[in-house]
């Protein structure tokens, strides 16, 4: 069985712009630089071929990549959620014990996980974790440093 990539309706339509856009723009120019790095003859000292052969495999990868995450992909729906309790789409606020500062973030799969905007993967530490828990719970997150101790605050 394939993994499930979990992603919200925002998510997936990003996912699904990026593959549009790699297909045909991203796609197009890169055989333009491919066409115009042959016309410069010798291929084996050519180090414009080779670069614009290092860029279509990479984005011949993400291709393949994308179209698995969207062949995969299980929508995250607000109406599927159970009020109060962390799942895929919540939005949770904790507070490191003791004395931390407060941190909110959505809880998104992999695909659409960044940390930098608060969306945090369901398969990190702090996600798994959270998920299942409602507020007031202490969570223990594993660190390198040993674990990190956190109270839910607040489940929207």
């Amino acid at each position: 069985m394939a993994k499930q990539f979990y992603v919200t309706p925002e998510g997936l339509k990003k996912l699904e712009e990026e593959l549009e856009y790699l297909k045909t723009t991203k796609r197009a120019e890169v055989k333009e630089r491919l066409k115009i790095a042959r016309s410069y003859g010798d291929l084996s000292e050519n180090s414009e071929y080779e670069a614009a052969k290092d860029e279509q495999g990479m984005v011949e990868s993400r291709i393949v990549m994308l179209e698995n995450q969207l062949r995969n992909a299980v929508l995250i729906r607000d109406e599927d959620r159970v009020q109060g309790i962390v799942t895929l789409g919540s939005t949770v606020t904790i507070q490191e014990i003791p004395e931390g500062e407060e941190e909110t973030y959505t809880i998104v799969g992999p695909a659409e996980a960044d940390p930098l905007e608060g969306r945090i993967s369901n398969e990190s530490p702090i996600g798994q974790s959270l998920l299942g828990k409602v507020q007031g719970d202490m969570i223990q997150v594993p660190a390198p440093g040993g674990e990190i101790q956190f109270k839910i605050l607040q489940v929207s």
